[in-house]
């Protein structure tokens, strides 16, 4: 479906699809070969995109799979008119994308200072960040509790979300990096589920604490969020009013947020 360019991008790379699957009518992951010089951090995001024309269409992709594996794996929203998705979403194995090779991002260890808690507070495909970042050792060195957090309207959304938890738990090699100290809340707003609302109504109504048995701490908890602009604001706000300080990858603080977005 993508057509090969008879120039190469500049300062782009093509890689090849290896894996696809539809989660849903709404959300599909894929995968690609990861070239040998491609380095990142996990929670990092990568511009990736399609030929168009003379210049590339490209929007801002977080890389789902840890810094260790030897596939780029990405977790997408299909949008019918968004200039990219409306055809990523027809990907097949075979197909090629293109990649800007520096990834960057602000969800990632380094952003943040020493803590005991990490909080990971995703909606929707905001999940792929911290699909990267629970699979990595180096989260468990940091932290002697990881709890995430999932918010989707329907219950197929979590689908994506529970495949991680069972692929940790299947897996002999991550099981003993992980042990208990890995946890996932989810919650639905729309369709009835065991847990429903969303997590900023259970930070603010006391169900948060209750479920994890804290509440938020600047001294031990350390947050980072991915979702759309306003879950960002909001959990913002909650975030500095328990007292936690932004960070950055320049400025290491308390809690981190992302900014980058698909179409």
């Amino acid at each position: 479906m993508t057509e090969q360019s008879p120039k190469p991008y500049k300062g782009l790379e093509y890689l090849k699809v290896s894996q696809v699957k539809h989660w849903t009518d709404k959300t599909f992951s894929f995968t690609c070969a990861r070239p040998q010089s491609f380095r990142f951090r996990s929670g990092e995001f990568a511009m990736i995109g399609l030929p168009n024309g003379d210049k590339a269409l490209l929007r801002a992709y977080s890389i789902a799979s840890p810094n260790w594996a030897d596939e780029l794996e990405f977790y997408s929203i299909k949008v019918a008119d968004g200039p990219l998705t409306s055809r990523l979403q027809h990907l097949k194995v075979g197909d090629e994308i293109l990649i800007r090779p520096k990834p960057v991002g602000t969800l990632v260890h380094d952003a943040l200072v020493p803590g005991k808690r990490l909080l990971m507070f995703s909606t929707g495909t905001g999940i792929a960040p911290f699909a990267s970042v629970m699979r990595d050792p180096e989260t468990y060195d940091k932290f002697d509790e990881v709890i995430l957090t999932q918010t989707c309207r329907e219950v197929k959304e979590l689908d994506y979300g529970k495949s991680l938890m069972a692929e940790i738990e299947s897996d002999e090699l991550l099981q003993e990096v992980v042990g208990d100290k890995l946890r996932l809340i989810c919650t639905t707003t729309r369709e009835q589920s065991p847990e429903m609302g969303r997590m900023t109504d259970w930070l603010a109504d006391g169900r948060f604490e209750a479920a994890t048995g804290a509440a938020l701490n600047p001294d031990t908890d350390r947050v980072m969020i991915c979702g759309s602009m306003e879950m960002l604001a909001e959990h913002k706000e909650i975030c500095q009013a328990a007292g936690l300080v932004e960070g950055s990858n320049s400025e290491p603080g308390q809690f981190v947020i992302e900014k980058a977005f698909v179409d």
